[in-house]
């Protein structure tokens, strides 16, 4: 442990955290003053483009992007225990592992950088199109929380098309969204992106830059309606975008990212592929079944199949190896690794149409389709695991109609989140607790699609975060951040009695249905709590007066890279207020006057993390606090960080 130090107020600083990793692979490009870069372009070799000339996506305002990505915020997220509910539906809890956070999601999402780097596993969102009507978010590259108290009190900014910036704009309110949106990612974890046409190809050229083409999925197409109104232009739109990336698609670690279905009773499947490429592959002695009478084979009878050395079957076994020329969708590796599986062959006729026997059968995952058809009278319509169409946009805002009014325009449909989600699951050992971060969550719909998975879902307790600017709504007093909350408190209503009515009347064998998650812990961004010195005044950082304990230990928390779900614990320690997150992961104690006593009280919880204020520590205190800790770390064989504020 080293000596007592000053909490960082400031969010994770991701260049300061990118300059370590090339620090600790590459100690020899930095010097005193920074990166000798001429060291590092001998360092990496040819992979340096000097060229003048390159391909490049480029607008006005990117670099300002790039930095507004970069700058650490000072800002936190107040508990709101009064809006909250708890996981039963009980209002006023704050024991859920959902979160909606009311506020700015450029900002909010460099405080979550601590906290949640690499552990969200689905990012979907549906950010403003860009239609020249829906555009909110107008970024300054200032004082961004002041700006964002500016943003939360207008409703229908719009990005007029008139504008010399209307394409610049938008890019440059998503790019640096979409830059920290990536550090959240699990390395197995993807975005989905709904988008028109509008900006699609912005968009793509954007994810390309940021997420890389090599981790590009797929541009599903999701039919939104079927009822066509008067042609505009040349052409009527009736689908909709949703853009499909992974975090690291080819880290060989991600076989199938998304599955649509599983296939459990596959025994045997052809190798034959149309649209593959003419291959000859070998096939070892004994390694094929022949429904063929024994005898020596020198042709096929089929022009898709060419054997290039004769064959001789006994005991409906090949005696020698053979080749065989045809459009084969396996290599020759692929027929020796599956041999080494146990994996057999089987040529039923003389056209040699070889199919590959699989030793004890085999499961296989079927991708989802590119189009997601909502017509229930086409064939090829899509439906999720649990059998439910994927409705359209007129059943979406039906849906939200039901529940809370008119408040929303152009949501999505439950169905239509509730299939992506499922499109997470593997095969086997897929993740039964993921986290589905939403930060352009509108109405809600990702939280009451995550809501109708677990309920359908036994074993699944998918959490979610929403993020959304408390606009106002027009014409009203309340924000769209209200009436959201509403919408999520009544569909966990609507839950919580279906579980209870299928419970009443339970049916022969089946096991009590399971209330799943239906609550929400509610943040929203603000200040930080702490008020710091200005240049010239000798004063310590001290609390806010408006700020409570809960709050400095939420933002501490927040600071100090803890979720923000974490239980919290307040306890009376030898007649001090002490708070403990996750059983002591993280101690706090703000009261005025601690004593020695206090302290090794503390110390005999422990605690991995301990908070106090400085105002209130003598230079005797600090010490003392210090071999107490150092006693802890003695005993426990653990680091102990202590800090002060």
């Amino acid at each position: 442990m080293a000596e007592i130090e000053k909490m960082t107020l400031e969010s994770e600083d991701l260049v300061e955290d990118r300059l370590a990793q090339l620090k600790e692979l590459m100690p020899e490009v930095f010097t005193e003053s920074g990166i000798d870069f001429d060291k590092l372009r001998l360092e990496l070799g040819d992979e340096v483009d000097e060229g003048q000339e390159r391909y490049a996506f480029t607008w006005p305002g990117k670099m300002d992007a790039i930095r507004q990505s970069q700058t650490p915020s000072t800002a936190t997220l107040r508990p709101c225990v009064e809006k909250s509910r708890g996981r039963d539906g009980e209002d006023g809890s704050f024991d859920s592992d959902n979160i909606y956070i009311e506020g700015d999601n450029l900002e909010v999402l460099k405080l979550l950088q601590s906290g949640y780097h690499g552990k969200v596993k689905m990012i979907y969102i549906d950010p403003p199109y860009n239609t020249g009507k829906d555009f909110v978010y107008k970024d300054k590259f200032g004082d961004t929380i002041e700006n964002y108290k500016k943003q939360a009190g207008l409703a229908n900014q719009s990005n007029a098309d008139t504008s010399g910036r209307y394409h610049s704009d938008w890019c440059s309110m998503m790019y640096p969204r979409l830059r920290l949106a990536r550090e959240l990612l699990s390395d197995d974890g993807v975005i989905f992106i709904s988008i028109s046409n509008i900006e699609l190809n912005k968009l793509m050229m954007m994810c390309n830059e940021i997420f890389g083409e090599s981790n590009f999925i797929d541009l599903f197409i999701w039919e939104k309606t079927q009822h066509f109104g008067r042609q505009k232009l040349n052409s009527y739109s009736n689908a909709d975008y949703i853009v499909c990336f992974a975090k690291e698609l080819d880290n060989g670690g991600i076989k199938e990212l998304l599955v649509e279905k599983v296939k459990t009773e596959l025994q045997d499947a052809p190798l034959y592929n149309a649209s593959n490429n003419v291959n000859t592959l070998i096939f070892p002695a004994g390694s094929v079944k022949f429904n063929m009478p024994d005898g020596t084979y020198s042709e096929t009878t089929s022009k898709d199949y060419l054997l290039l050395n004769p064959v001789n079957v006994v005991n409906s076994r090949n005696e020698n190896d053979f080749r065989l020329s045809f459009r084969s969708r396996w290599s020759n590796e692929t027929v020796q690794n599956e041999l080494d599986k146990g994996t057999t062959f089987w040529v039923k006729t003389d056209k040699f149409a070889i199919r590959a026997i699989y030793g004890a059968g085999k499961t296989a995952n079927e991708s989802p389709r590119q189009i997601i058809f909502t017509n229930s009278s086409n064939p090829k319509a899509t439906f999720n695991r649990f059998g439910d169409r994927v409705d359209t946009s007129e059943n979406a805002t039906k849906e939200v109609q039901e529940l809370i009014g008119d408040a929303f325009s152009y949501p999505k449909p439950v169905s239509l989140l509730k299939y992506l989600v499922s499109l997470l699951w593997s095969t086997e050992g897929y993740d039964t607790n993921p986290l589905i971060m939403d930060f352009f969550s509108g109405s809600g719909t990702t939280a009451h699609a995550v809501m109708n998975t677990n309920l359908e879902a036994p074993n699944n307790t998918a959490r979610y975060l929403l993020i959304q600017l408390p606009e106002k709504v027009e014409g009203s007093r309340v924000t769209l951040c209200d009436v959201a909350e509403e919408r999520i408190r009544r569909a966990g209503n609507m839950i919580k009695a279906e579980v209870e009515e299928a419970n009443a009347q339970p049916k022969l064998g089946e096991e009590p249905k399971r209330l799943p998650d239906i609550g929400f812990r509610v943040f929203s961004l603000d200040h930080s709590g702490i008020e710091k010195p200005q240049p010239g005044q000798l004063m310590l950082d001290v609390v806010k007066p408006d700020r409570s304990d809960m709050d400095i230990v939420f933002e501490m928390m927040l600071k100090w890279g803890l979720e923000l779900t974490l239980p919290v614990e307040k306890e009376e320690v030898a007649g001090y207020p002490v708070y403990s997150v996750a059983c002591g992961e993280l101690v706090c104690c703000l009261a005025d006057g601690l004593t020695m006593e206090v302290l090794d009280a503390i110390a005999d919880m422990e605690p991995r993390r301990v908070l106090m204020r400085d105002s209130i520590l003598t230079d005797t205190l600090k010490l003392n606090a210090v071999q107490a800790f150092r006693r802890v770390e003695e005993r426990a064989g653990y680091e102990v960080q202590l800090r002060t504020v």
